[in-house]
This record gives C-alpha cells, structure tokens and sequence, in this order.
C-alpha cells in the first residue's frame, strides 16, 4: 500500500480540455486529479453533461479528491454575498457529481474581516454537509492578508467547526514569508490536501507569482522536511502536483504529467 496518493492538479496542463486532462492522468498514472469548476463549465456550455464527467473518471481509475474552487464568499455581505454563496452552493453540488470529498475555498486578495470570514466559512461548511462535499480553506502567499498557515488557520479555528480544514502548498508557505516549521501547528486529519511544487531562486520572493513555480526538485525549497513533517503529523491524505508554469502549458501534456509524477516521487520517496 502507497504512503500517499498522487494527483495531478488539472492547472499543470491548462491548455488541455477537460477530457484530456482526465485522460492524461491516468495514462502517466496518477492516483487522482483536482478538476476546475470553470473547465467543468465551460465543458457544459458546450453540451457535455456531468454523467461522461463520471465515466471518465471511472474508466481512468481516478478519484476526486478536490474541485476548484470557491470565491467572493470571505468578505461580501448583503445581495452579493446572496449571489455568492449561491454560486458557491453550485459549485459544490458539482463538486458532489464528480465524487470529490472537499473543495478550495479562495481566501479575499485585500485585508479583509477575519472574524466575517470565519463566520462565512462555518455556513459553508453547513451547506457542505448538505451537499456531501467539505469546503476547505486556502491561503494564497501573494494576496495581501490571509497569505500563510497562520491566517489559513486562524479562520478555521475562529469558524469552530471540527471539519474545517486547510489547504497546505510549499510555494505558497515560502512566498508569504512563512516557515515550513507552521506545519507542525496542524494535525494530519486536518489538511484536506498537500499541493506540492517548488519556487526557483529568482525573481526575487515577493515577486513571484503562480506562473514561477516549477516541478518539484527544481527549485530551492526544502520540500523533503515538509514531507517528513507530513508524515510526522500522520497526514495520509493526496500530494497533489500543481503548477501554473506558462513555459509547461507549451509542452507535450502528457510528457508534463509524466515528468512530473517522476519528480514529485523522486523527492517523496528519495
């Protein structure tokens, strides 16, 4: 039995429609894979349906561990709140559809009320346990507040409820200035799941950016003591590859999964 699932991320080969994307998962071999609501959109405006959605899935071997993702639901209030949650409420019953235990919720990109979010999450995680799908905090490190574990955390802690979880990303940690050692503050059954990728030396931290990251191994992040705080704090859940790398987008899609699966065990396994 595998330590950790691996996933692919769909974001690592953007370029790719939604089909492909599945497909190429599970040709390069990957456990999972992580579905964007907007290619799942996108596939339904142009007359696809959810029930092929499944069967590709199926037929691939592939689990759902996460969709992607929830927004404008931290800091809005009054109507736009309504429309948001709203929305929110449709992404995770398509969440559900396609088998996914969790789903992202984005974080705000300006300062925002940390006790209005707490208390947006926890109604969240309400119409969650309706739905049949677990929305799970992310933070970003290049927005300009809720940009490390600490912030990520203190929303779920403010928000009390026992499912709340968090996203955890090693670009994210280095490029909000955090530490690898936040890690420890959380329990493994808490993290919904481990994005994993590196950061290069340059540009400069504060200037880097989602199209920065490159394949795990590559770039200077300590990601071998991140996994092993992973394992530390008994976290058995997905590592999951996720990049936004422009030069990638321009490569072969499958040669991208397949390369990156080899890099991510490599550092997991090494």
């Amino acid at each position: 039995m595998k330590e950790f699932e691996y996933c692919l991320n769909s974001s690592t080969i953007k370029p790719a429609g939604l089909r492909q994307k599945i497909e190429i998962a599970s040709q390069a071999g990957y456990d999972g894979i992580e579905l964007w609501h907007d290619d799942m959109d996108q596939y339904l405006r142009e007359g696809g349906v959810i029930a092929n959605v499944q069967k590709w899935l199926q037929d691939g071997g592939l689990s759902v561990p996460t969709t992607i993702y929830l927004k404008d639901w931290f800091e809005t209030d009054g109507e736009i709140y309504q429309k948001a949650i709203e929305e929110c409420r449709r992404r995770m019953y398509q969440s559900a559809e396609v088998g996914a235990e969790f789903v992202i919720a984005g974080p705000p990109m300006a300062h925002a009320d940390h006790d209005l979010g707490a208390q947006h999450y926890r109604e969240l995680l309400a119409i969650g346990r309706e739905v049949g799908v677990k929305p799970a905090m992310e933070f970003l490190g290049f927005v300009d507040d809720i940009n490390s574990i600490e912030k990520g955390w203190e929303i779920v802690e403010k928000a009390g409820d026992p499912e709340g979880t968090i996203v955890v990303d090693p670009f994210h940690i280095f490029r909000g200035g955090g530490d690898l050692e936040s890690m420890r503050q959380l329990e493994g059954d808490r993290i919904a799941i481990f994005h994993f990728n590196d950061a290069p030396r340059a540009p400069e931290r504060i200037e880097q950016h989602d199209k920065d990251r490159v394949y795990p191994g590559d770039g200077h992040l300590d990601l071998r003591s991140m996994v092993n705080i992973l394992r530390e704090i008994q976290y058995q859940g997905p590592i999951s590859l996720e990049l936004f790398n422009e030069t990638l987008w321009q490569q072969d899609p499958l040669e991208v999964a397949i390369i990156g699966l080899e890099k991510m065990r490599q550092v997991v396994e090494g």
